[in-house]
């Protein structure tokens, strides 16, 4: 791993936000919008929390697991790569990354058993209607691999938050802000902003929701407040509009994807 975030390939991946957003040819001409994109992404990036849980992987092997997925589809397209099947294998590639393997069948077994709960990603509740095994996931590795130009280190805000919520003495906001990070994994800040400043922005929102006066100290830390609030707006845009999605819009979407498959 690279000494520090700023010498890493992480740091030399960062997107902008057309990027991230920016649908795929392929996924244009089955209809796919921006939203439906989103919506996608959201999805799925549960469905890897849900896999990760049932396996009892590591948090940081989950997290490590959704930026790959998220950062896939800037490359990818979903026409492409079945994201059914790319999700296991991110948790799969992420664990050997994050020097806690789990074993293929092992996530094939989890991911038959979460199916139920994620029933708009598998409309059929026949087993033979999701083709993919071990061997499958063990190919579309290779895949990821090359998808992802064999750079899989992945800097987390979990660190800097808690190093930061320390310096700031509001140790008492631990918990509040670590729930903040996790559900950042549900947009793609992780693809567009250095880990330190997600943190930072969960812990200005928590901050602000707990009316706890924290200007003097990031005004200490001199960073680009407008920077930090961009990423609050875009963590308590999210809570507004994406927190609950009506499983009728996700099945929408992914009705395009299934309808040629």
């Amino acid at each position: 791993m690279a000494a520090n975030f700023w010498a890493s390939s992480h740091c030399k991946k960062l997107l902008d936000q057309d990027e991230v957003s920016k649908v795929a040819q392929a996924d244009l001409e089955r209809g796919f919008t921006p939203e439906d994109v989103k919506l996608m992404k959201i999805q799925f990036s549960s469905y890897i929390k849900s896999i990760g849980s049932n396996a009892k992987v590591r948090q940081r092997v989950v997290a490590t697991a959704i930026a790959y997925f998220r950062r896939i589809y800037t490359r990818k397209s979903f026409s492409e790569f079945d994201p059914r099947l790319v999700a296991p294998t991110c948790l799969y590639l992420a664990s050997k990354a994050e020097e806690s393997t789990v074993q293929a069948k092992l996530l094939v077994f989890y991911t038959k058993k979460v199916r139920p709960t994620f029933t708009s990603l598998f409309p059929s509740t026949d087993d033979k209607a999701y083709r993919y095994d071990i061997k499958d996931i063990l190919e579309m590795e290779m895949r990821l691999l090359e998808a992802l130009d064999y750079y899989l280190v992945i800097y987390h805000p979990y660190r800097p938050l808690v190093q930061l919520l320390q310096d700031g003495n509001n140790t008492d906001m631990t918990a509040f802000t670590w729930s903040l990070v996790n559900d950042t994994y549900r947009t793609d800040l992780i693809l567009m902003y250095p880990p330190f400043m997600i943190a930072l922005a969960c812990i200005y929102i928590a901050s602000v929701l707990k009316e706890k006066d924290t200007r003097a100290w990031f005004e200490e830390l001199r960073v680009d407040m407008n920077v930090i609030k961009n990423i609050a707006m875009e963590i308590l845009d999210f809570y507004d509009n994406y927190r609950q999605i009506p499983e009728e819009r996700i099945a929408a979407a992914v009705s395009k994807l299934l309808t040629r498959m």
